[in-house]
């Protein structure tokens, strides 16, 4: 039997974009051949971009995708590579079928040489495959060098029976699947759990090729492998960065020194700033900005934010504004400065109480109006910068605070993106120290190991990013005289606690009080949440790092009177 070199192609694509997903897919099929790949594989809808939704139903989209795929095949024959077998995802269309299909192609000697439609569609969390796509109905074998590889895409593994129990006695030399599995913290374990799974089933090993990069308020984290068929890791490129490694099965059945390239695990901490941090750069970059606007209130939050920010984009194509009130204590404004010094930023001082006094003497309003309203003007100056200086407007607020409704409609939840909507505060502090310890050990601000930095660029070398006393003063809104968050919180590291028992593992009350919890702390804890899913309908996307984030996959009734 003859040895196959594969090439796993982990690339990070962008939804609509033909001809920017193929001239990649071209460009790394010219390294994966100069390196004398037979095959190279690419993420699941590779062409179209994943997810693409609804655009799968508009006619002229899929027919561009397929003409595309088409001029691809010949583009690669026409340089020297027909005999190289390319592997790739797209969109089908058959005459026969409702629905589209979400498709794996493999281009070979000028043309799209064969195909293989998905067969489980996923319809839960953040997927909606079933209510666009058609499944397909068989499986597909085809041979390189004399060897069997069998394939399937992404959720075809993770359930039982389908094209993979079909695969299993075809006697397959590898089973190669293509993926667009979204990050979730926690989730690496499950994907090569599964895998040894299947792996183990065909009594072969598994390829596992995944997406990389932020597309909308997903994160493709990458971290592809490849799976021996007694479990064994023979190879694993790096999380969110884009990647081409290789991998050689060998002549014989004797699979000893497989093993390639094992990129380390990241740090759980590092795993998740990082993915927040793409989520915002590849936002800008598929949206067409260059630089960020946020207000700076020398509050953790915003710090955190900041941070990201000039992460993703620079912390010279970041403009922090501050916008102090007769609130607003020296030390928040002090520690704004110090931020923006810090990563390098624009920092611009825009005081609101002379608008503020403006709005009073017409409207004299008191109480949580009167709060609001300074939360307000800062929205607009926030725009105003965004409209004028064609800047992305960041919300700062965090998981916490949305959870309970502790925002202002139109004032602190306005803007674009919101790069920290999935992190619970407990987490916030936790990522800022994290953060400050990594700049400590020479990650620099741009340094973080991430799509366009995989040449590992340091980045710029600073002491500290974040002022310490940002991270350690007690979190206040600054509102009114004296004002702290647990004034109208349970303190964070109980609220947290209930909030994550509460939505990511759908506690009722009776099992929180099982869980501990005492009823004061339950009682308003869900009264706040259950209050405020209207707000959180209208708040800005941003990635989702946890296993169920508000929006894309958990959304409840806005109006509910369910209080068990």
């Amino acid at each position: 039997m003859s040895e196959i070199r594969f090439a796993l192609a982990q690339i990070d694509t962008c939804v609509g974009d033909l001809d920017g997903n193929a001239s990649k897919v071209l460009d790394y099929s010219r390294r994966a051949a100069a390196e004398h790949a037979d095959v190279v594989v690419f993420p699941e809808m590779t062409l179209t971009g994943y997810p693409i939704e609804d655009l799968a139903f508009r006619g002229t989209f899929r027919k561009a995708a397929w003409d595309r795929a088409d001029l691809l095949a010949e583009q690669l024959a026409d340089e020297g590579m027909g005999e190289l077998y390319v592997v790739v995802g797209t969109v089908g269309t058959e005459r026969s079928a409702l629905l589209p299909q979400n498709r794996l192609v493999v281009l070979h000697r000028g043309v799209v040489w064969a195909g293989y439609d998905k067969h489980f569609l996923p319809n839960y969390g953040v997927f909606d495959e079933f209510r666009i796509f058609t499944p397909g109905t068989h499986s597909l074998v085809f041979e390189v060098n004399d060897r069997r590889i069998g394939v399937a895409i992404c959720e075809d593994i993770w359930q039982d029976g389908g094209p993979v129990a079909e695969l299993a006695g075809e006697h397959i030399d590898v089973l190669l699947t293509i993926n667009g599995s979204p990050y979730e913290e926690g989730k690496g374990h499950l994907r090569v759990d599964i895998a040894q799974r299947r792996a183990h089933e065909v009594g072969a090993p598994l390829i596992y090729l995944n997406q990389v990069g932020g597309q909308d308020d997903l994160v493709f984290d990458g971290a592809s492998f490849v799976i021996d068929r007694d479990g064994t890791m023979l190879e694993r490129s790096p999380q969110f960065m884009e990647d081409l490694s290789f991998w050689t099965l060998p002549e014989s059945d004797d699979h000893d020194g497989l093993v390639s390239t094992i990129a380390d695990v990241l740090d759980p901490d590092e795993e998740v700033y990082t993915a927040c941090v793409l989520g915002l750069r590849d936002y800008m970059v598929k949206n067409g900005f260059h630089g960020v606007v946020l207000g700076l209130s020398g509050g953790i939050d915003s710090a955190l934010v900041a941070a990201m920010a000039a992460d993703a984009c620079g912390g010279e194509n970041v403009w922090g504004v501050s916008m102090p009130s007769m609130y607003s204590s020296d030390g928040s404004k002090d520690d704004a400065a110090d931020l923006a010094a810090n990563i390098g930023a624009h920092y611009d001082i825009q005081p609101i109480e002379p608008l503020f006094n403006a709005y009073q003497d017409q409207l004299d309003l008191d109480g949580v109006a009167a709060e609001n309203l300074q939360a307000r003007i800062r929205g607009v100056i926030v725009m105003a910068y965004s409209n004028e200086k064609g800047l992305l407007a960041l919300a700062t607020g965090n998981k916490s605070e949305l959870a309970c409704g502790y925002s202002t409609i139109y004032g602190d939840a306005v803007g674009g993106y919101a790069p920290i909507k999935d992190l619970l505060k407990t987490r916030v502090w936790q990522l800022a120290r994290w953060r400050n310890k990594a700049a400590k050990q020479g990650v620099g601000i741009g340094g973080l190991h991430l799509v366009g930095n995989e040449a590992g660029d340091p980045g710029t070398q600073v002491d500290e990013i974040i002022p310490v006393n940002s991270i350690v003063k007690p979190p206040s809104a600054e509102l009114r005289p004296g004002q702290k968050d647990s004034d109208s919180l349970p303190e964070y590291d109980l609220l947290d606690k209930v909030l994550a028992a509460y939505i990511e593992h759908a506690h009722g009350r009776a099992d929180l009080l099982d869980d501990g919890f005492d009823e004061k702390t339950v009682d308003t804890v869900m009264r706040l949440v259950d209050r405020a899913e209207w707000k959180r309908r209208q708040y800005p996307l941003g990635p989702k790092v946890t296993s169920l984030a508000f929006g894309r996959d958990r959304r409840l009734p806005i109006t509910s009177r369910f209080r068990e």
